[in-house]
């Protein structure tokens, strides 16, 4: 991930959070974004995301349109990528 400022824990209190554990790309980054959509400007979302394809994909999609990444965490089954939304 190119985005050096994601930091590697969670420090901070999700106002929402979706798992999205077994769901293929692209609909993990899908539903992520309608998510972030549904929110408010600032607020945090929390999503699980599994790793290989979902986790190499849905941090840089996210980023490309335009919202801010606070957290990425290995949590060796799965990853929790913490969003914040515009």
């Amino acid at each position: 991930m190119s985005e050096s400022s994601v930091k590697d824990t969670i420090e901070q209190t999700a106002d929402a959070q979706l798992d999205l554990r077994g769901t293929p790309c692209p609909i993990n980054f899908v539903r992520t974004k309608i998510r972030l959509e549904q929110m408010e400007s600032g607020q945090l979302l929390e999503v699980w995301l599994d790793a290989g394809e979902p986790i190499e994909q849905v941090p840089d999609s996210l980023v490309m349109a335009g919202y801010g990444l606070e957290a990425l965490v290995d949590c060796q089954d799965y990853f929790i990528l913490q969003v914040r939304s515009s």
